[in-house]
């Protein structure tokens, strides 16, 4: 199963033509998303849930039972836009709040027995200093995520979307 993280408005989903299968989740903008609050609830009073009800308290464990994690954002700046960043931040009750040691750096653990492969997308006007900072965000994310695989794509056009997607 896939979880499919977009920032694209309807018409803009719909022109992409995305292959969707059955299973897959699709995580897009309603207008109800809530910013984390880093109450850790989602590590200790309800592991792998957030405790925030707005229709994305589950974004942790559906990364849990997922094989692959798609992103697809406008590129701001080397980052996520802020519609796919607070959804990342909202997920973080995927991971385990104990520590690893990962070349030397430390990482916190896996909470599920999944592991991830993680495709980034980009799109836009972007310069070669914006995607090589997004580049490195999205292998520091991969990290972070015990991830098996990242791949990150650079495209000008939406309708470039269908043509790097697997």
């Amino acid at each position: 199963m896939r979880i499919i993280v977009h920032d694209l408005c309807s018409p803009e989903w719909q022109a992409a033509n995305i292959p969707v299968a059955e299973q897959d989740v699709i995580v897009s903008d309603d207008g109800t998303l809530k910013n984390c609050i880093g109450c850790f609830g989602c590590w200790v009073k309800t592991p792998g849930i957030c405790v925030i009800h707005d229709g994305y308290q589950h974004m942790g464990a559906y990364l849990g039972t997922a094989d692959t994690l798609l992103l697809i954002s406008r590129n701001c700046c080397g980052s996520q836009s802020p519609f796919v960043k607070s959804v990342l931040d909202r997920s973080i009750g995927y991971i385990h709040p104990n520590f690893r040691t990962i070349n030397g750096e430390m990482h916190h653990r896996k909470r599920f027995s999944n592991t991830l492969k993680l495709h980034a997308i980009f799109y836009g006007d972007q310069t070669d200093f914006e995607k090589n900072t997004a580049e490195a965000l999205v292998q520091a994310q991969a990290v972070n995520l015990a991830a098996k695989s990242v791949k990150v794509d650079f495209i000008d056009t939406l309708q470039q979307l269908s043509g790097v997607i697997a």
